[in-house]
């Protein structure tokens, strides 16, 4: 009977514990809840809102003077600079490694499309015209494919970086994001100008690229939802890509467009906006700053 109603005693004392602990987590839910709908009463004064867009400063001279101070068009670089965070030790110059790389994928990419025609009957002959009778044709066309594969590189070893060093927290979570879609981006340039050369390297690579798009969800043929939603092999994300059901002339005029015009200029924009955020931030991000033995006062 003794062991019995000890037993009792505990878990009687259990339930009581655990319904305190749900109480004290329903009141904290309860405050967090309130807090939240009050923040969105005043979106403006959000974390969130602060991440993406710049807070206005009221008209008086000094939030003037700080709204000249922290604007890219008036002082590219900040007024303040972290000593610590410019070593190449801790940022690897990955960056501007980067958008150095882009610029020269810009240049040689304006000059070989000179010597280039997106049609099934010519696009071949041009790389070999290129790589035989133009004057450093091969030399450009490797400038090209070797910076590609460079970008690619550079733009993982920088998101690496980031990472490690915890630079994507508070209050650079949105250049963060703007960074991942630069990351994508990137990508797909490497993977349209894979098929331009019309060779047999691109169009295998192409043809399973785009065969893995149709598992995509909710927009492939086999992926899920997709068939639920009415995606067929006709319609899915793979036919738009190609323009087609198979890598044919539709395929290689898309790639070409996007390659050249439309994904460079969606990058250009989130480059221009992802800079912009590096500056609004308070420039490069690096470790606390170490004050010298000089520079401390007595």
């Amino acid at each position: 009977m003794a062991d019995e109603s000890g037993e009792n005693g505990r878990k009687t004392g259990l339930l009581d514990t655990l319904k305190e602990k749900s109480q004290e987590l329903g009141e904290t839910v309860k405050v967090k809840a309130r807090e939240q709908a009050e923040e969105l009463k005043k979106p403006q004064e959000t974390q969130l809102y602060r991440a993406i867009f710049r807070i206005k400063h009221n008209d008086e001279p000094r939030n003037r003077a700080l709204s000249t101070l922290n604007n890219l068009f008036f002082h590219i670089h900040p007024a303040k600079v972290n000593r610590d965070a410019t070593r190449y030790s801790y940022t690897w110059g990955m960056g501007g490694i980067t958008f150095y790389l882009f610029i020269v994928l810009v240049f040689t990419g304006v000059l070989l499309m000179f010597y280039y025609h997106p049609t099934k009957v010519q696009a071949f002959r041009d790389i070999l015209y290129l790589e035989n009778d133009v004057p450093f044709g091969r030399l450009l066309r490797n400038m090209h494919r070797w910076a590609a594969h460079l970008m690619v590189m550079a733009v993982w070893l920088h998101m690496f970086r980031v990472y490690m060093s915890g630079s994507y927290k508070r209050p650079r979570e949105f250049n963060w994001c703007i960074g991942v879609l630069l990351m994508v981006l990137t990508l797909l340039l490497s993977f349209t100008g894979y098929l331009l050369p019309d060779d047999q390297l691109g169009f295998w690579a192409v043809t399973v690229g785009t065969n893995m798009a149709r598992a995509t969800p909710l927009l492939g043929s086999q992926g899920p939802f997709g068939p639920q939603l009415g995606m067929t092999s006709y319609n899915d994300v793979r036919f738009g890509l190609l323009g087609g059901s198979i890598v044919d002339a539709n395929a290689l005029l898309r790639a070409y467009i996007w390659h050249c015009i439309a994904i460079p200029l969606i990058a250009s924009v989130f480059m221009g906006v992802h800079f912009w955020r590096v500056r609004k931030d308070g420039g490069i991000s690096g470790p606390s700053p170490v004050m010298l033995e000089s520079e401390a006062k007595v």
